[in-house]
């Protein structure tokens, strides 16, 4: 969310840190799976563990990236932890941790997708290839984003562009940042369908975050794009110590996918790397490579094979 965000619903998110607390009291559970988002759940199984819940920990905290010494946390409160990135298992054992690497949850849903009926005709879709322009989920982020993605439009006439658009976000909105770029060439948003978008789409604009590993998973090549508030970017640089902020990137060790990242992130860039994943040689290495991050994640049945640990645990 960046830093800055963060700070200013802090009150909120002590709130429901309050609330969490009051339900396990109430419920008296056997155990605690907690699921990622570390600020939350370190504090809540500091809280618990010492009341004898067992302590399961599914999708583990990014400590790789930034504020590793929170090991020491996972350590003292954590009785088992699931890892869904095969470094992971790696990241822990130099600080004598075992983890069970599962595998990775999406790839049970983007496996078992199936594409929805005439979906080209259904939304007025020409026969042109398809450049889908993923611009995230938040307000913020999709201002930010949207504006230079689309300035790529009148510049890849050939091609049909389609938002995918985010749920939590009115189509008027994404309508609003179209209309301010004057563009003659017709821009296509569907809503809440990004998987249908992506399994007919030649290439994508991606905003860093979940959505990069979905798009390697429906084997669409991509470049990945993000821009943050200047506080929240400097914050960051000072903070994380990755090689790369995509997470195919992450997973391959090395720059499969271009990352334009804050300053970089410009319409002369973004159009220059776009022609290059669209070239015919650039393309089949980056699916070649993206069969291989599939093998890397382990197949499907994460969430099952974390249910079937926590089972034999004896809770």
């Amino acid at each position: 969310m960046g830093f800055w965000e963060v700070l200013k619903n802090l009150r909120t998110i002590l709130g429901a840190i309050r609330d969490c607390k009051k339900d396990i009291e109430r419920e008296q559970p056997d155990a605690l799976i907690l699921i990622d988002f570390p600020g939350f759940n370190f504090r809540i199984a500091e809280w618990a563990k010492p009341t004898g819940i067992k302590i399961f920990y599914y999708i583990s905290p990014q400590l790789w990236a930034w504020k590793e010494n929170r090991i020491k946390k996972v350590k003292r409160d954590v009785d088992r932890m699931f890892v869904i990135l095969p470094f992971e298992k790696d990241f822990y054992k130099k600080h004598d941790y075992s983890v069970d690497f599962v595998g990775h949850p999406l790839l049970d849903v983007t496996e078992s997708f199936e594409a929805t009926p005439n979906f080209r005709s259904n939304h007025g879709l020409d026969n042109r290839p398809i450049i889908a322009l993923l611009p995230g989920s938040r307000k913020q982020e999709i201002e930010n984003m949207l504006s230079k993605m689309l300035a790529m439009v009148d510049k890849f006439v050939d091609y049909q562009f389609i938002i995918a658009a985010a749920p939590s976000q009115s189509l008027d909105f994404y309508q609003s940042i179209i209309s301010k770029k004057n563009i003659n060439n017709t821009v296509k948003i569907i809503q809440n369908q990004t998987y249908d978008v992506l399994n007919i789409a030649e290439a994508a604009l991606v905003t860093s975050g979940t959505a990069t590993l979905e798009t390697a998973l429906f084997e669409v090549p991509q470049v990945v794009c993000y821009k943050g508030s200047s506080m929240s970017y400097y914050i960051a640089k000072q903070l994380v110590k990755i090689k790369y902020i995509s997470l195919v990137n992450l997973i391959v060790d090395k720059p499969l996918v271009t990352e334009l990242i804050q300053n970089e992130f410009t319409i002369n860039r973004l159009e220059k790397e776009l022609v290059q994943i669209l070239d015919n040689k650039k393309r089949k290495e980056i699916l070649t490579e993206y069969k291989l991050l599939k093998e890397k994640l382990g197949g499907e049945g994460a969430s099952d094979r974390v249910a079937a640990f926590i089972l034999e645990d004896n809770i």
